[in-house]
């Protein structure tokens, strides 16, 4: 299966502190890798380095067949979509003028070419049409974190980059935001790669899992194999967290 995503020995350092060390990581195309590990491990450097907003100190960052310190970043976003938590939609604009945000810096689009826009993501993520004239302070934080999911996709890029994306919003609302991630990566083939600290999100959603730690990838599978053979002290205490859990 072709590689989408390709890290091959990054290391990034801020002064004296290194983030990642020698860090390799790939994704297939259509894949939905979960990263997981603790507050400050390099997850989301990792994260910012597949979007071209960290730049590794030695090694090399691949995506889409284009090695990004010699591409044009700003056409390769194109292709990325990025949700994080708390949505962070634009406060001032409506959840249409959110969604269209992206397309519109590409292109000119008419009033009734946003409409379509705005609905048809709207219609994806499961919320009715009729919420596009909202602002979104005038919705749930739910319906903030599904729009952000929307604002992420309109473009329609191939890769979709998740940073903690529901860990502002309540257990139930949570869940249910799983649910529809993963019927939406169903229905559209995206790859995904989605960043949490929640092992029990981790074993709902993925094909594959990486764990990190201190700045290095310790073992990665896919949740059978992390379960089957948890490689140290630190997945075992991980996947302990999980036990009992319906996955």
């Amino acid at each position: 299966m072709k590689r989408i995503v390709e890290l091959k020995n990054c290391s990034v350092s801020y002064g004296e502190n290194e983030i990642l060390h020698e860090v390799s990581f790939h994704v297939a195309e259509g894949e939905f890798v979960v990263i997981i590990g603790p507050s400050g491990c390099g997850k989301t450097t990792l994260l910012k380095m597949i979007n071209g907003l960290v730049t590794p100190d030695k090694g090399e960052a691949v995506v889409d067949g284009q090695q990004l310190r010699a591409c044009n970043l700003i056409a390769m976003r194109k292709n990325i979509g990025y949700a994080v938590q708390g949505a962070r939609l634009f406060p001032h604009m409506t959840v249409e003028d959110n969604i269209c945000y992206v397309p519109c810096l590409q292109e000119k689009l008419t009033a009734e070419k946003k409409r379509r826009l705005a609905e048809e993501m709207l219609s994806l993520v499961q919320l009715p049409a009729n919420v596009r004239g909202r602002f979104p302070g005038q919705l749930s934080g739910g319906q903030q974190q599904r729009v952000g999911i929307a604002r992420a996709l309109a473009a329609k890029p191939r890769i979709l980059l998740m940073d903690e994306p529901f860990g502002a919003v309540d257990e139930i609302t949570r869940r249910g935001l799983q649910r529809e991630l993963a019927q939406l990566r169903r229905k559209t083939g995206i790859t995904v790669v989605f960043i949490t600290h929640d092992i029990r999100e981790a074993m709902k959603l993925a094909d594959r899992i990486v764990v990190m730690k201190d700045g290095v990838i310790v073992q990665e599978g896919t949740p059978k194999e992390l379960r089957a053979n948890p490689g140290d002290a630190f997945v075992r205490e991980l996947l302990e967290e999980e036990e009992g859990e319906t996955v």
